[in-house]
């Protein structure tokens, strides 16, 4: 198993709102997000991260799209090979639905996390987490359904090596995950969530899902 390290400081709200651009007037959480301190996993090469956001736990927000907001806490730049949303009857694991989930357009985006533009404190860590916002997706998430989101990290891949992903210290959030090594990214319509996977954690990486 990974493990987890360098708990951070409750100030990770404070630069989530106020240095990564999130429109407190406009944007709304869907699902309650991450709250709190958080620690660093590192080393994903070759791993797929999946969170699970549950139709249980949505909040009742209507909104036409959904945006998944990424933390990284280490790392120069990820590599990411490719995205996707499955969607599945809630408590059920057949996905009947799946949502290619991109940022600048693409499903498998090299985020340069050494960037101010990416992320305006450059020197990334549990203290001062990235969180990288992707691009919206035309979903309307029900609280009939629960959603995954996957993102796969390429393998045999030294920048992927490197990355550290946040890991909240905290029960708090409604979003749960868990992760495989391979791709999981490639499942299609009446397939099955892995039953190998365990969502009784809070998720890797995963750390908002609002409406903007």
């Amino acid at each position: 198993m990974k493990t987890i390290f360098k708990i951070a400081t409750l100030t990770l709200m404070i630069f989530a709102v106020s240095g990564y651009g999130f429109s407190a007037a406009k944007a709304e959480n869907l699902e309650r997000g991450i709250i709190g301190p958080v620690g660093s996993n590192v080393s994903w090469s070759g791993y797929s991260v999946i969170a699970q956001v549950p139709g249980a736990g949505l909040i009742p927000v209507t909104s036409t799209t959904t945006v998944f907001y990424l933390g990284f806490t280490a790392g120069a730049q990820a590599d990411v090979s490719n995205m996707v949303l499955y969607t599945t009857a809630r408590g059920s694991s057949t996905i009947t639905a799946v949502t290619p989930i991109t940022l600048g357009n693409i499903s498998n985006p090299m985020i340069d996390l050494a960037s101010a533009t990416v992320c305006p404190v450059v020197e990334i860590s549990t203290f001062n987490p990235c969180i990288v916002r992707l691009d919206p997706t035309k979903i309307t998430l029900s609280a009939l359904s629960d959603y995954y989101l996957v993102v796969y990290f390429t393998a045999s891949d030294s920048n992927n090596n490197a990355i550290g992903l946040t890991a909240p210290q905290f029960q708090q959030s409604s979003l749960r995950g868990s992760y495989e090594s391979g791709d999981e990214t490639r499942l299609s319509v009446g397939g099955s969530i892995p039953s190998s996977l365990s969502f009784s954690n809070q998720p890797y990486c995963l750390m908002y899902v609002m409406t903007d």
